[in-house]
């Protein structure tokens, strides 16, 4: 169930509660006037109908929250994994002599994982980096041109710190056609890197 849909559900009844409550309240001191005692019980039960669910409402509420909390965690320890994940690569591919079959193939599957977690900006970022890479490994290693890399490099990770600490959002920017064809973009460009030998 929605959880507008659910909140309107839950104030209608709030409503309804308050003022059923009212007038039975009403109602239930004049037909109890004459026994003082009765009132008494008719106030405690209607207190405690309000306190549970006053209650209920709280702990659903919170339950939700704390769902969303932890749901919130798991997706950004899986999105930081993966830029981590992504930079190792980076490293391991900048300090070898040669890029390796393996290499590229890991870089594949970083750029599928980074279209489920990334934000548009990052991205679209990823494609500029990966047109790049292409370029400087067109000799089959990253040796030479260590500057090159390490600019494209740095420009993404300040995209990245920014999806990471969420410093901007950028998803109104975008719309879904857009981050379609990021993402299709980034597959193609990972295709393109050359392994020389």
């Amino acid at each position: 169930m929605n959880i507008e849909l659910k909140k309107l559900i839950y104030f209608v009844l709030t409503i309804i509660t308050i003022v059923t409550g009212y007038f039975y309240l009403r109602y239930a001191y004049r037909v109890t006037d004459s026994t003082p005692f009765t009132q008494e019980i008719v106030l405690i039960i209607l207190g405690t109908l309000a306190t549970i669910f006053i209650t209920s409402i709280l702990l659903n509420q919170q339950t939700t929250v704390e769902i969303e909390k932890e749901q919130n965690i798991k997706f950004l320890s899986l999105k930081t994994q993966t830029y981590e994940k992504l930079l190792n690569l980076m490293e391991k591919m900048a300090t070898n002599t040669n890029i390796s079959k393996k290499d590229i193939t890991r870089l594949q599957f970083i750029t599928h994982r980074l279209a489920i977690f990334s934000s548009p900006s990052v991205l679209k970022e990823y494609n500029s980096f990966l047109k790049v890479i292409a370029k400087i490994s067109e000799d089959g290693t990253f040796a030479n041109d260590t500057q090159e890399l390490s600019n494209a490099l740095s420009s993404l990770t300040i995209h990245i710190r920014h999806d990471l600490l969420n410093e901007r959002v950028n998803k109104s920017k975008f719309s879904d056609t857009q981050i379609k064809n990021m993402i299709s973009n980034n597959s193609n460009n990972s295709l393109k890197i050359v392994i020389k030998g």
